[in-house]
């Protein structure tokens, strides 16, 4: 017993002097080595980290812009639709007041041929009745006696073709 104490002391003591330190350095190398490995690890991550918040905050940069740009192009849509609107509001009024130009315009010459016509008539008319011919100064006033009597109101209010005289309509 006293030798297998004394190969065991031995062989702690080579152990201890040979294997145990090369061992130990192996162990610290891959103690190092994990650590080295994890504090790597670590740095990736914040890395990462301050990536992905560099990343949402451009995300939320580039969703304001959008929404920015979706307001402006709201706006300017709002815009356009109103000015078109006006537009074409006030094209529809150039329009009508074109219209009502035309119309009065149309109306008073209708109205003068009508008086043509009616001094025309008379004229005729009394030359048939008379048979005789009148002067020029007889159809001038023959012709303001008739247009006097002749009410043209009715015509320039309705657009009517009735003639009406002041003795009442034939």
């Amino acid at each position: 017993m006293i030798w297998t104490l004394l190969v065991f002391l031995f062989t702690m003591y080579v152990l201890s002097k040979v294997a145990f330190p090369r061992s130990q350095e192996a162990i610290d190398k891959r103690a190092n080595a994990i650590r080295d490995s994890i504090e790597h690890a670590e740095k990736t991550r914040q890395e990462a980290d301050k990536i992905l918040e560099e990343y949402r905050a451009r995300l939320k940069e580039a969703r304001e812009q959008a929404d920015e740009i979706v307001a402006r192009a709201r706006k300017a849509a709002e815009t356009t639709v109103t000015q078109a609107t006006e537009e074409g509001r006030e094209k529809r009024e150039e329009l009508v007041a074109a219209a009502r130009r035309d119309i009065e315009a149309e109306t008073r010459r209708s109205l003068q041929r009508i008086r043509q016509e009616v001094a025309d008539l008379t004229v005729l008319t009394t030359e048939k009745v008379a048979h005789k011919a009148l002067t020029s100064d007889d159809h001038k006033r023959l012709i303001e006696e008739a247009l006097a009597e002749a009410d043209f109101s009715a015509l320039g209010a309705n657009g009517g073709p009735a003639v009406q005289t002041g003795e009442g309509a034939s």
